[in-house]
């Protein structure tokens, strides 16, 4: 790992914002593509994911989305649940954040595709009591349709038009099947 990756990644515990966002948006291109130092911070970015600070929690999830695809070890299969946890933050924001992204642990492989797809059904079932429930399930079509987009894995639309079907509120069914119609 070069020495700017280093000092970025010790940026995102900064309690200058300024210098946390700069972090994020260069260690979120770094990982945009496979890099060879994942394993150097992937426990601590997985520790980050309970930080006291909602902002660190944010870019941990998201650094650790697109280290997905830097795996070969396949550790996000025993790391999703802290993940997938991140996508109840009490911080919506930093909730909302993770969900966004987290398709991207699905184009990891089968395993990884399988774990994720899994872990939405769940999140899609239970957050409609939560406060915002009907955006959560949204993200969570928008995250499907995406993955698949990139997979072209016909069980993914399936799912998740199965998942459509059992929203009992019209509008939001309409709204959901709105992000399949769509390129």
């Amino acid at each position: 790992m070069n020495k700017i990756t280093r000092t970025h990644l010790a940026n995102i515990h900064s309690e200058d914002k300024d210098l946390q966002t700069r972090a994020y948006f260069y260690l979120i291109e770094e990982t945009d593509r496979p890099v060879d130092w994942a394993y150097d911070v992937w426990d601590e970015m997985v520790v980050t994911l309970t930080n006291k600070d909602n902002h660190r929690r944010a870019i941990a999830a998201q650094v650790l989305c697109n280290l997905a695809k830097s795996d070969p070890e396949n550790r996000m299969l025993q790391d999703f649940g802290a993940l997938l946890a991140v996508t109840k933050d009490e911080r919506f924001v930093t909730a909302r954040h993770c969900l966004q992204e987290i398709w991207k642990v699905g184009t990891a492989g089968k395993p990884q595709q399988k774990l994720l797809v899994d872990g939405l059904e769940g999140r899609f079932r239970e957050c409609l009591a939560e406060k915002n429930g009907t955006l959560i399930r949204y993200d969570i079509i928008q995250d499907l349709k995406k993955l698949y987009n990139v997979v072209m894995d016909e069980k993914i639309r399936e799912k998740a038009l199965e998942l459509i079907e059992t929203e009992d509120d019209p509008k939001y069914r309409k709204k959901y099947a709105a992000v399949w119609k769509a390129r």
